[in-house]
């Protein structure tokens, strides 16, 4: 795939770092220790071409608000796992939608209603048994509930952060969080499609979502674009805003790219809600996305 910010030597050198990084099970780095941002800027984007000013004039920007900057590993559960670790970093309670007592029960009541849901892609694991879907995504939910709870708890910072940092080295763990994460953006798509088929107000993105060829209903949605995060591909601009609503979260992003215009602090959704905690993210190209750190309190906008 040609990349519009890299020359050849980048992406080369690019490719051995993640090698180096994902060379060992043992040494996975999900998330990288913190750098200074403007440290990072001057090691990723030494040249003086257009694009490259940008960026440097972009992560100039960020360094007025935030002091460092947190790698993170470029997968395709990449939005997936920023968003979900500045939340937990941050988080001081649990969420309302997660202390429901029916929160465990929603693959079986979405199974019951909507049999193509069986078609879902849980992720590859050894020696598993056909069926139990359900069950699996159950456990997923559990866990989600678990590390939420506990991480909130924590009130010392440092130890907070030990925390999620211990848990994004954990890969069975991490990735099973993943799918917890996008079988909620299924259930918030199927809430919101049917939501709009029985003429309630939805956001704009909703209509978005499903003006699509490939995802005209939940069920093209989950075929085609939430089965294949994670593996072929990952969030696209439009499934941003669900993951935000599945959350309950405002992700803020500084798309370094759109630096001097309008869309340079895009908000997910764009008009949030204002009891909605806010998770700051970092992207050059809306495909790969790091952390700012520095600024770690949770605020609402």
């Amino acid at each position: 795939e040609e990349d519009m910010y890299r020359d050849a030597e980048e992406i080369e050198r690019e490719k051995i770092l993640l090698v180096c990084e994902t060379g060992s099970s043992e040494h996975k780095l999900s998330i990288a220790p913190e750098m200074d941002v403007m440290e990072y800027c001057i090691k990723e984007w030494r040249g003086n071409t257009p694009v490259a000013k940008r960026m440097k004039k972009g992560y100039e920007a960020v360094s007025q608000k935030f002091a460092s900057i947190r790698r993170v590993r470029g997968d395709n559960y990449c939005a997936l796992r920023a968003t979900l670790f500045q939340a937990l970093s941050q988080a001081t309670q649990l969420p309302s939608w997660l202390q429901s007592e029916d929160f465990t029960m929603l693959p079986e009541k979405l199974l019951s209603k909507y049999d193509w849901i069986k078609h879902w892609h849980l992720k590859q694991k050894l020696g598993r048994k056909m069926g139990g879907i359900s069950d699996e995504i159950k456990e997923y939910l559990m866990l989600l509930r678990k590390k939420w709870k506990s991480i909130s708890e924590i009130k010392a910072p440092n130890e907070k952060q030990e925390a999620c940092d211990e848990l994004f080295k954990n890969e069975e763990e991490e990735y099973s969080l993943y799918e917890a994460l996008k079988f909620l953006m299924l259930n918030t798509a199927i809430e919101l499609y049917n939501d709009d088929k029985n003429g309630r107000r939805v956001p704009v993105f909703s209509w978005l979502l499903f003006a699509r060829d490939t995802s005209s209903n939940p069920c093209q949605l989950m075929r085609n674009h939430l089965n294949q995060i994670g593996h072929s591909g990952g969030l696209e601009q439009v499934e941003m805003f669900l993951l935000a609503y599945a959350l309950q979260y405002t992700i803020q992003v500084y798309r370094l790219y759109k630096y001097n215009t309008d869309e340079f602090i895009t908000l997910y959704p764009n008009d949030p809600k204002e009891d909605w905690p806010v998770v700051t993210l970092i992207t050059e190209d809306d495909r790969h996305y790091n952390i700012p750190v520095g600024m770690c309190q949770e605020t609402m906008l």
